[in-house]
């Protein structure tokens, strides 16, 4: 595989969102399949690898440091810290640097590691200044425990102001055929101007852009398709103009749908590189097959033009995901029990 650049750190063209293998996507799988999927995927190619503290309340975090302990050396960590969750300016427990040390040192521990190849505020705190959260990374960056820092959800400006104390390796927003703000909102180009990579999360739109979802499908537990409005029937049946100019050229290219996804993704941006759930190995072979894949410029225009010409019929907002909480609270599912049953 090819590799990209998330500021001056190397990886493959294509990465692993690895939070589905806890929460989020239906009942995890075992454990020992997950570890082995995540090894092979190392064998094909793959050197990045995207986990966060909240996810399974830190029990991804465990999974990924097990499954990658053998290769550690030759794999880029990509960790995540929630403020919102778990805010970082508590009262008593010290600066908030001390702080963020502190959530890091627990992260550490989980993936039985020593350092972190990049540390991302999952969250841009709204609490704390963002030049205080830009020093404390500096000093992580100092003391060897990351490598490079990022933010998750982050506008242009937030991303101008802390790379200036601090460069930048990564940012990581919401993008994809569905969602495409990160075009039009200067994220984009200021990650280009000053040589910051991009991770967009759900590049494929929470299955999606697959072209498997249809009406009357049911979902249970903890599958965000659940409460995220892409996926109610009506909105299905409203969104098949996406779904039908995939199928165009999924048959010009002799491709999958999911493969033309990620496609139009890494020819937005040289320092873009998508980090697809991939919970089987053949969608872990398909999703690699991916950077095969040519699009010339007449037919980026030719696919930017049709989506321009498409109303986006639902959304995938925040709000669902607490909405999804709540259910599980009134189904007594609780995420972390599941997944530790799955030994």
């Amino acid at each position: 595989m090819k590799t990209r650049m998330l500021g001056n750190i190397k990886v493959g063209e294509i990465g692993m969102g690895c939070m589905g293998f806890s929460h989020a996507h239906g009942d995890p799988i075992p454990r020992n399949e997950i570890i082995t999927l995540m090894r092979k995927a190392h064998e094909m190619g793959v050197t990045l690898y995207d986990t966060a503290d909240v996810y399974a309340a830190g029990h991804n975090e465990i999974l990924v440091g097990e499954a990658l302990k053998p290769i550690r050396n030759e794999v880029v960590i990509l960790t995540k810290l929630n403020p919102e969750v778990n805010p970082i300016d508590i009262p008593g427990k010290g600066t908030v640097a001390e702080q963020i040390e502190a959530r890091l040192d627990e992260s550490l521990k989980r993936l039985d590691t020593d350092y972190v190849d990049i540390y991302m505020f999952h969250r841009v705190p709204e609490t704390v200044s963002l030049a205080e959260c830009a020093e404390a990374m500096k000093g992580l960056i100092e003391k060897g425990k990351i490598r490079g820092w990022a933010m998750s959800r982050a506008t242009e400006a937030q991303i101008r102001e802390a790379h200036a104390i601090c460069p930048l390796s990564v940012i990581q927003n919401e993008y994809s055929m569905m969602v495409r703000t990160p075009e039009t909102d200067g994220v984009l180009r200021a990650c280009e101007e000053l040589g910051i990579g991009f991770t967009p999360y759900m590049p494929l739109a929470v299955g999606f852009l697959t072209g498997t979802i249809k009406p009357g499908q049911t979902y249970k537990h903890d599958d965000a398709k659940r409460t995220i409005t892409w996926f109610t029937d009506e909105n299905i049946k409203k969104n098949q103009p996406i779904l039908e100019m995939l199928e165009k050229y999924s048959q010009k290219k002799n491709a999958t749908y999911a493969q033309i996804a990620l496609a139009w993704l890494m020819h937005k941006f040289d320092r873009l590189v998508p980090i697809p759930g991939m919970y089987q190995e053949k969608f872990l072979d398909e999703n690699l097959k991916t950077a095969n894949i040519v699009l010339t410029d007449e037919e980026m225009k030719e696919i930017d033009d049709i989506l321009d010409s498409i109303t986006i019929y639902g959304d995938s907002d925040e709000s669902h995901i607490d909405e999804l909480r709540e259910k599980l609270k009134e189904e007594g599912y609780e995420v972390e029990k599941s997944w530790d049953t799955y030994k």
